[in-house]
């Protein structure tokens, strides 16, 4: 504790000079109202200055400071982090981004199901079972979170349509409402299929089957052709891609 008892210490000699000064200047007003000598408060004055400079000398100092960064205005006196919180699953951010990309503004969106979303690939098929394609229900959901989604196929029968909706509703795609089994269509011709793509006035159609979109290359925004062979010379708002999944990706 050194710099407590010198700090005590200055305080003690402050005070006895302090007491000395005020016997001093007592004396001396006495001696100038009795002789109003000019030596005394020469005197009086040599003393004081004496005493200030004693003062300052040995009065202690207050401890230093210490410096560093300042820290921004308004943060919180605990230890302030650059690293951002994370926003949630990074896969479906960038997910969210590309079908947003991809789909250019379009807001109503059609698409076929057999060879895209089921593994079918045929209505004989279908008429058997039906079974979603694991990689495109996030797929799905997030397209029918961005947009007005659609989907359509061509069947031989009821049971057919049956199959379709109830592989899509254990798969999950009717759950979060972007998605509804009002917006699953079916027809018996492509020619309906067309119609319908048409009739919902969709700015962006998925499909596989090269005569439904070239014969709707004139009406609708954008397409996706779906096929593992090139499509040859497609219309300029026509795409290609093997799979749904590889066009957003």
């Amino acid at each position: 504790m050194p710099g407590l008892v010198a700090e005590q210490d200055a305080v003690s000699l402050v005070r006895r000079v302090a007491r000395a000064l005020n016997r001093r200047v007592t004396d001396v007003v006495a001696l100038l109202f009795n002789h109003k000598s000019t030596g005394s408060l020469g005197a009086v004055a040599g003393f004081a200055i004496a005493v200030v400079f004693a003062w300052r000398f040995l009065r202690p100092r207050p401890p230093a400071t210490q410096t560093g960064p300042a820290k921004p205005a308004g943060t919180p006196d605990s230890v302030v982090s650059d690293v951002p919180e994370p926003v949630g699953d990074s896969g479906k951010v960038i997910t969210r981004q590309i079908v947003a990309k991809r789909l250019s503004g379009c807001r109503k969106v059609t698409c076929q199901l057999l060879g895209i979303v089921f593994e079918e690939k045929t209505s004989e098929e279908l008429q058997k079972h039906a079974t979603v394609r694991p990689s495109v229900v996030e797929l799905l959901l997030e397209i029918s979170r961005h947009c007005d989604l659609y989907l359509m196929e061509t069947v031989l029968d009821d049971k057919s349509e049956e199959n379709a909706l109830m592989a899509l509703e254990s798969a999950g795609l009717f759950k979060t409402g972007g998605l509804m089994k009002e917006k699953v269509l079916f027809c018996s011709t492509e020619v309906g299929r067309t119609s319908f793509v048409r009739q919902l006035e969709a700015d962006f159609h998925i499909d596989s089957s090269l005569d439904i979109v070239s014969q709707l290359s004139r009406f609708i925004r954008c397409q996706l052709f779906i096929s593992s062979m090139e499509g040859g010379q497609l219309a300029a708002n026509i795409f290609n891609s093997p799979s749904l999944e590889q066009f957003f990706s």
